[in-house]
C-alpha cells in the first residue's frame, strides 16, 4: 500500500505523467536535456521529474560516455519492474498465470484454444473502432484504426508501409503480456500473434503476418511484417 501511494503521488503531477508516457513510447534511453527540450522546461526541472520517477522504480538510470568528451551523461530508461495499481487490491497477473499455465498444460488443445480466443479478441477490438463497413475504408483509414486499437490495447505501436502498400511494418514498443510471457513464452507469444493476426485479418484481405523481432528474446521491441493484398 505504501508503494502504491508513492506511485500515485509521483504520477499526480501532469508533466511527470506525460514524461513517463513519452519514455514508454520512445522505448529508448533518454537524457535530461532531451526531456527538457521536448517539454519546454529547464533541465533542472526535467532532472527532478526523472529522479522522482526513478525513486519509485518506474525508471532506472546509468551514466554513459557519449563519445563527445566531458563528463558521462546520465541516461534514463523504463524499469523492468512490473507496476500495477488497483483499489481495492486485485492480482490479475496471478489470475493470468493460472489461466495460461492451465491452458498450456492441455498441450495442443490448450494452445489452439488460446490462439483462437486471441484471434477473436483481436477482431473484436478492431471491430469496436470501425465506424463504417470495412469495404468502405481506405488503406490509410484502416491503418489509423489499427493504430488506435493497438494504442488502446497498450501496445504503443509504430506503423509504416512500403510504397505500393502491400507490406505494413508494425512495431510494438510495449507488451502488456511481458511478465507472463517470460514464464510461458510459447503459449503467450502464440496467443499474442493470433491476437494481432485477428486485428489485421479483419481489416485486410489475405494477410500474412510474420514476426521479425521479439522483446522476450532480447530485442528492444516486438516487430512484425504484414503482407496484405491490394
Amino acid at each position: 500500500m505504501e508503494q502504491t501511494l508513492k506511485i500515485t503521488n509521483v504520477l499526480a503531477d501532469p508533466t511527470r505523467y506525460y514524461i513517463y508516457q513519452y519514455i514508454i513510447k520512445r522505448n529508448e534511453d533518454v537524457t535530461v536535456q532531451e526531456i527538457a527540450d521536448t517539454f519546454g522546461i529547464h533541465p533542472n526541472v526535467a532532472r527532478l521529474h526523472l529522479t522522482k520517477l526513478e525513486d519509485v522504480n518506474m525508471l532506472v538510470s546509468e551514466a554513459k560516455k557519449t563519445g563527445k568528451g566531458g563528463r558521462p551523461s546520465r541516461l534514463y530508461k523504463l524499469s523492468n519492474d512490473y507496476i500495477q495499481i488497483n483499489f481495492p487490491y486485485r492480482d490479475y497477473q496471478l489470475l493470468s498465470r493460472i489461466a495460461i499455465e492451465t491452458m498450456a498444460s492441455l498441450g495442443e488443445v490448450g494452445k489452439k484454444a488460446l490462439e483462437e480466443t486471441g484471434r477473436r479478441f483481436g477482431e473484436e477490438l478492431v471491430n469496436h473502432h470501425t465506424p463504417v463497413s470495412i469495404q468502405e475504408l481506405t488503406f490509410d483509414q484502416k491503418l489509423d484504426i489499427l493504430k488506435k486499437a493497438s494504442t488502446i490495447a497498450g501496445f504503443y505501436p509504430e506503423l509504416s508501409h512500403n510504397k505500393d502498400k502491400t507490406k505494413i511494418f508494425f512495431k510494438i514498443n510495449n507488451c502488456p503480456f511481458k511478465e507472463i510471457a517470460k514464464e510461458n513464452f510459447e503459449a503467450v507469444c502464440g496467443m499474442h500473434h493470433s491476437f494481432l493476426y485477428g486485428m489485421f485479418d479483419l481489416l485486410f484481405e489475405d494477410v500474412v503476418l510474420e514476426e521479425s523481432e521479439n522483446m522476450i528474446l532480447g530485442c528492444s521491441s516486438c516487430s512484425y511484417n504484414a503482407f496484405v493484398a491490394m
